[in-house]
C-alpha cells in the first residue's frame, strides 16, 4: 500500500512538472545547426572554388587546417571563459565572432591582397585567395570554439545526469541536420546568386538566433523565480545526489576561477576525454571536410550533385546522435550502474565504424550508394559516440569546471582534426601524382574504421571504474 502511494506521488509529482529544459535543449540544437551550417560552406564550394583560384589539395588543407589549429587552441581558452563570463553571455559573444568570421569568407580574396605583403616580409608565401580564406577561418574557429563548451555546461546545469547523455544527443543531432540543409542550400545559392552569397546568407542567420536566446534563456533559479519553471522541475533538475543548492553554487561562485587547467589535467578522468577526443574527433573532421572531394574523386560528383548523397549520410547522423544518447538509459533500465551504462554503449557503438572499410571495395562494384550508406554508418556511430564521450565529463567532473574540461579535450580534438587534415592532403596529392587517388582515401578510411577501439580502450585504462572529482 506504502509503495503503491509513493509511485502514485511520483507519478503526481511528474504529471504536475514543467518541461522547459526541452525549450532550453532546442536552443543548443538551433545554434549546433548554424554552427555546422557555418563551417561546412566552404567543403561544399571546395570544388568550384579549387577551380577558380587554382588550390591544390594541399591549399585547401592549409585553408581547413588554419580553422581547426585556431579551433583547438581557443578551445582551451574559450571553455575557461565560459565558465568564467557564464553561459549566456558566453554563448553571445561566441556566435556573434562565429557569423561574422563565416560571412568574411565572401571578403577572403580582398583581404588576401591586404594581408599578403605584410606576410612576405616574414618570409611567408602562399597565394592571395588561401591567405584570405585562412584569415577568415581564423575567425570562425575562435567563434565556433565557444559552442561546445557552452553547449555542455548548459546541458549539465538544466538536466539531471539520467538524462544529459539524451539531451546531448538531441542537441548534437542539430549538428547533422546542420550537414543536411547546408549540402541542399549553399551550391543553390553559389548557382545563382554567387559564391560570395553563400557565405554571407548562411553566416547572417546565426543573429537571428541570438533573439531567441535572449528572451528564453536563463539559470533554472532565476526562471524559477520569474514563473517560466515550476519547483517540481528546479527540483528535479537538481535530483543528484552530489548536486549542492544553487544557494551553496552561489556563494562558491568566487572560488570557481580559482581552479587551473593545470590542476585539472591532475585527473586521470581529464587524460581520459582528452584520449577519447584525441583519437576520434578527426574521424569528424575527415568526414566533414573531405567527403564532397572523395564523392568528386571517386564517382565524378561535384555541386549539386553531391546534395543527395550527403543529405543521406547526415540524416543517418542525427539517428546515431540521439540513439546513441538513449543507449546507456537502456543499460541504466537493465540494472547497469551509470559509468558502465556508459561505457558499455560506447563500446558497442565503437565496432560500427569497421563497416567504413567495405566503402570502397564495394564502391567499384556496385556504385556510389552502397559506400555512402556505410560511410553513414561510420559518421552516425561518431556521432552516437559523441554524445557519451561528452556526458563523461558531466557525470565526473562538478559543473563549475565542466566548460573547461570540455574546451581541454576540444583543443585535442582539435589538434587532432589539424593532423588528419594536413595528412589527408598531402596523402591525397601524393598518390594523385601517381595516379592512385584512392589508395589516400584507402588509408584514411583504415584509421577512421578503427579509431574508436583504440580510443575506448585507452579511456577504460585510464579510469577503469566511475569516480566522481569533488574540486574543493
Amino acid at each position: 500500500m506504502v509503495q503503491n502511494e509513493k509511485f502514485e506521488n511520483i507519478n503526481k509529482i511528474k504529471r504536475k512538472m514543467t518541461n522547459y529544459r526541452w525549450i532550453i535543449c532546442a536552443l543548443l540544437f538551433f545554434a549546433t545547426t548554424i554552427n555546422y551550417v557555418d563551417r561546412q560552406v566552404l567543403s561544399l564550394l571546395q570544388t568550384s572554388l579549387s577551380k577558380k583560384f587554382n588550390w591544390t589539395n594541399t591549399d585547401y588543407a592549409n585553408i581547413t587546417s588554419a580553422f581547426q589549429f585556431c579551433y583547438a587552441i581557443s578551445m582551451l581558452f574559450v571553455g575557461k571563459f565560459i565558465d568564467k563570463l557564464g553561459t549566456k553571455k558566453g554563448y553571445v559573444w561566441a556566435l556573434v565572432v562565429w557569423s561574422i568570421g563565416a560571412m568574411t569568407h565572401a571578403f577572403a580574396n580582398s583581404i588576401g591582397k591586404v594581408v599578403s605583403p605584410w606576410l612576405s616580409v616574414f618570409g611567408i608565401v602562399m597565394p592571395v585567395s588561401v591567405i584570405g580564406f585562412i584569415v577568415a577561418r581564423i575567425c570562425l574557429g575562435i567563434g565556433e570554439a565557444g559552442n561546445f563548451p557552452a553547449a555542455i555546461k548548459t546541458t549539465a546545469e538544466w538536466f539531471p545526469k539520467k538524462e544529459r547523455s539524451l539531451a546531448t544527443g538531441v542537441f548534437n543531432s542539430g549538428a547533422n541536420i546542420g550537414a543536411v540543409i547546408a549540402p541542399l542550400s549553399v551550391p543553390f545559392i553559389s548557382k545563382y546568386f554567387g559564391w560570395e552569397y553563400a557565405f554571407i546568407v548562411v553566416g547572417a542567420i546565426g543573429f537571428l538566433w541570438l533573439i531567441f536566446w535572449k528572451y528564453y534563456y536563463d539559470s533554472p533559479k532565476k526562471l524559477l523565480e520569474k514563473g517560466k519553471i515550476n519547483e517540481a522541475e528546479y527540483n528535479y533538475i537538481h535530483s543528484d545526489p552530489e548536486d549542492q543548492s544553487v544557494k551553496n553554487d552561489i556563494n562558491r561562485e568566487n572560488s570557481e576561477n580559482k581552479i587551473h587547467w593545470f590542476h585539472l589535467l591532475k585527473y586521470r578522468q581529464t587524460w581520459s576525454f582528452i584520449s577519447g577526443k584525441f583519437f576520434t574527433d578527426g574521424v569528424w573532421w575527415f568526414f566533414l571536410f573531405w567527403m564532397p572531394a572523395f564523392l568528386k574523386t571517386a564517382y565524378n560528383m561535384e555541386g549539386t550533385q553531391i546534395a543527395m548523397p550527403l543529405a543521406v549520410m547526415y540524416t543517418m547522423t542525427m539517428v546515431g546522435s540521439v540513439c546513441g544518447g538513449w543507449l546507456p538509459t537502456y543499460f541504466i533500465n537493465k540494472g547497469m550502474k551509470m559509468y558502465s551504462a556508459r561505457m558499455t554503449a560506447m563500446a558497442v557503438i565503437a565496432f560500427f565504424p569497421l563497416v567504413v572499410l567495405l566503402a570502397q571495395p564495394f564502391g567499384k562494384i556496385l556504385g556510389c550508394w552502397l559506400p555512402v550508406f556505410l560511410i553513414g554508418i561510420g559518421m552516425s556511430a561518431h556521432q552516437a559516440w559523441s554524445a557519451n564521450l561528452f556526458t563523461t565529463v558531466s557525470d565526473m567532473f562538478p559543473k563549475k569546471v565542466v566548460a573547461s574540461i570540455i574546451g581541454i579535450g576540444g583543443m585535442a580534438g582539435g589538434i587532432s582534426g589539424v593532423l588528419v587534415s594536413k595528412i589527408g592532403g598531402w596523402l591525397f596529392d601524393y598518390y594523385k601524382a601517381t595516379g592512385h587517388t584512392e589508395t589516400g582515401y584507402t588509408v584514411m578510411f583504415v584509421f577512421c574504421a578503427t579509431a574508436y577501439l583504440l580510443a575506448w580502450s585507452v579511456m577504460k585504462l585510464l579510469v577503469p571504474r566511475f569516480k566522481p572529482i569533488t574540486l574543493l
